[in-house]
């Protein structure tokens, strides 16, 4: 026998379609865990499509991969070939596992690739890409994702999803058996309710009694932005008084921005400018549910903010109903609009559920969490050796 495996031993090649040229939380996630993992001494290789100026720098070796702009959407890239030139540093770098973070047509050939040199490989669940489809009238097509979605994880060693109700939507849908958790931290230096900056608000011209509900995320339409726009026009029919403001920046501003006339849109806001923002709302409310954690979710629990959101995974693994926020029926404006009509009306209620929230929040230490990734790995590499010698 030889000794156990250590961090040190690993060296995992990680597959993921979008890396750092458009900036998201699946992607944050990515570079933070690769940066813990290069800490630990592993050895990493990234491969992923590639633009010249991209959202920010990549953590580790990134290698490009061929790929194309998406008709519709041109920020997106879609990875077309595991190309003679990446195979070449695929076999060069020699990796013992094989991370796999999109099932995009790059990632099915890596897992090819992969099974057929015996290397163990782990794929990461990010986005519920199957619903996204309700966005744009094909819901049709959803349960023909969902086939496709299962030929790809079925063909991996195991799953890990960010919450433990993600966790359980793939259990129910039959991706793959071994299905574990690989949870989201969240910066406390950044993400605190010390971040609140009354000055900031009055810039935007959000006076100091004004309760503002905020909205953080990209603005695309598979967010939520068609709810939470009928929602406030909801609240307004209802003489709420009430301040909107909305964080992020995406193709769909211009429609957002029609639709709430007098909402404050603040752009994309990123590291201590975020938590600034978040900190300076006092209330998030969170529509979507194409989201597999909800890391916006946590960063306004982060912040003492209760959160009112869709009871859709993600959200559920994270907000308390009732203690620090409200979780509603996908769509259900009425309900909604109810939620955030009592935290608007009740001061003493945002503080209390704000409290509880933080309190939720410090639970996501994010080097215990991607420690559980590393210890998937080490533990799929030993199962497939002892697989090996069994056969």
């Amino acid at each position: 026998m030889g000794r156990p495996m250590e961090m040190t031993d690993l060296r995992i090649a990680l597959v993921s379609g979008n890396y750092n040229y458009v900036r998201d939380g699946a992607n944050q996630a990515l570079n933070r865990l690769v940066g813990y993992l290069l800490r630990q001494g592993a050895a990493v290789r990234v491969y992923s499509p590639t633009v010249d100026e991209p959202a920010f720098p990549p953590t580790g070796d990134l290698v490009s991969v061929p790929s194309f702009a998406i008709p519709g959407r041109p920020e997106y890239r879609f990875p077309i070939a595991l190309s003679p030139r990446v195979r070449r540093d695929l076999a060069a770098f020699a990796p013992n596992v094989v991370h796999v973070a999109s099932p995009d047509t790059v990632s099915h050939r890596a897992v090819s690739w992969a099974r057929a040199r015996q290397v163990p490989v782990l794929a990461s669940v990010h986005t519920r890409f199957e619903t996204y489809f309700r966005y744009y009238n094909m819901a049709w097509f959803e349960p023909v994702m969902e086939a496709i979605l299962r030929r790809f994880y079925r063909r991996c060693d195991a799953l890990v999803a960010p919450s433990e109700s993600m966790a359980q939507v793939l259990r129910d849908q039959r991706m793959n058996y071994d299905v574990g958790i690989w949870s989201r931290g969240v910066d406390r230096e950044i993400f605190n309710p010390g971040r609140r900056d009354p000055e900031w608000r009055r810039g935007l011209g959000i006076a100091d009694d004004d309760v503002v509900i905020g909205f953080l995320g990209r603005l695309v339409m598979e967010k939520g932005l068609d709810v939470f726009s009928d929602t406030i026009d909801e609240l307004n029919r209802r003489g709420v008084p009430h301040k909107v403001l909305v964080v992020g920046e995406g193709p769909a501003r211009d429609w957002f921005e029609a639709r709430l006339p007098g909402a404050v849109f603040a752009g994309f806001q990123g590291g201590a400018d975020l938590g600034r923002a978040v900190a300076s709302m006092d209330v998030l409310f969170n529509p979507s549910i194409t989201e597999t954690f909800g890391n916006v979710t946590l960063e306004a629990m982060a912040c003492a903010r209760p959160v009112v959101a869709a009871a859709a995974t993600g959200s559920e693994s994270l907000v308390d109903d009732g203690a620090s926020g409200r979780l509603i029926r996908p769509g259900a404006i009425h309900q909604f609009a109810e939620a955030l009509r009592a935290y608007v009306e009740h001061g003493d209620l945002r503080t209390r559920h704000g409290a509880a929230g933080e309190a939720r929040a410090m639970e996501f230490s994010w080097d215990r969490i991607n420690q559980a990734v590393a210890d998937t790995y080490l533990r799929l590499i030993r199962q497939r050796a002892g697989a090996r010698r069994q056969g």
